[in-house]
């Protein structure tokens, strides 16, 4: 394995943290021997076209500095070759990084693991979720939850869980059941009035909303978590239970597990990792082994 290795940041993650993450994360890595060269980007399509030169051109590792956003990026680069990941959590939600035991918020850390990692071979090959040509790590939301993202990520004024409370709350003024069409590994096509369906290669989303609470990311298989038809003060009642993992336990709540999900409604846009995948409908389908990741370990509730 190469000696230098890529170090993928976002500047404005975590409102200025990814800037100020680097930083130590690349001193760690200097420091344990590496040459560190660093990808920037004037944009999000310009960062990932020069990623994905990095690891055409055989760097020994992509170590991505951000949120959720940057994770996300990193893997279109990353899925479907050798080059591990590594991962630097630094953003609001950091969902990516919670799910496969990572640091958080603590760049240093994070960055003598994936050093102790390239050395030590510590790589843990993770199935990725997959809709068209696009990449997923975590959690593909479509309903009620991607309507709650959606508002969230317009409120640039709070941040962290606090922001994603504010926006269940502001969404549930407009809430209406969703019909949907779905299918599970192709079979028949079922009509079904779903609050929301959430698709999870990784077990949480919202900053540690643990929507597929038992999901696991190399087992080959989805968690597919299906809120039904509920009313508001049902749906108050049980959202709060995400946060624990509780909520499948709850009489509306299903879960099916499965290698791929056809789904389709009227007017619903999908989330995956954060990011605004497209309006349904689509087809996810979980890709085993698909990328490998730097000193990934068990799930932890940091």
């Amino acid at each position: 394995m190469t000696s230098e290795i890529t170090l993928f940041v976002n500047p404005t993650a975590g409102r200025g943290r990814g800037a100020h993450a680097a930083q130590p994360a690349a001193s760690a890595l200097r420091d344990a021997g590496f040459s560190v060269r660093t990808v920037l980007g004037e944009d999000a399509d310009d960062a990932l076209r020069r990623a994905r030169e990095a690891v055409a051109a055989g760097t020994g590792a992509l170590i991505a500095v951000g949120g959720d956003g940057m994770m996300s990026l990193a893997l279109q680069a990353v899925a479907g070759t050798p080059t591990p990941l590594g991962v630097v959590a630094v953003g609001t939600g950091n969902d990516f990084a919670r799910a496969l035991g990572m640091p958080i918020r603590d760049p240093a850390a994070a960055g003598r693991l994936a050093a102790e990692a390239l050395k030590g071979g510590a790589v843990r090959e993770i199935d990725l979720g997959r809709v068209g040509e696009r990449w997923f790590g975590s959690v593909l939301a479509s309903g009620f939850d991607s309507r709650v993202n959606d508002r969230g990520n317009r409120m640039r004024w709070v941040g962290g869980r606090f922001k994603y409370d504010l926006a269940i709350l502001a969404e549930l003024a407009a809430f209406k059941p969703i019909t949907y069409r779905m299918s599970l590994d192709g079979g028949p096509v079922r009509e079904i009035e779903a609050t929301l369906i959430a698709v999870g290669n990784g077990s949480t989303y919202g900053g540690g909303m643990r929507i597929c609470a038992d999901a696991v990311m190399d087992d080959g298989l989805f968690d597919v978590t299906v809120v039904g038809d509920c009313s508001r003060t049902t749906l108050l009642k049980v959202f709060p239970k995400v946060y624990r993992g509780t909520h499948l336990g709850h009489p509306v709540v299903t879960v099916h597990r499965v290698s791929s999900i056809a789904l389709e409604a009227v007017g619903v846009t999908a989330y995956a990792d954060g990011e605004p995948l497209g309006s349904l409908p689509l087809t996810a389908t979980c890709v085993p082994r698909a990328a490998r990741v730097l000193g990934a370990g068990s799930p932890t509730g940091t």
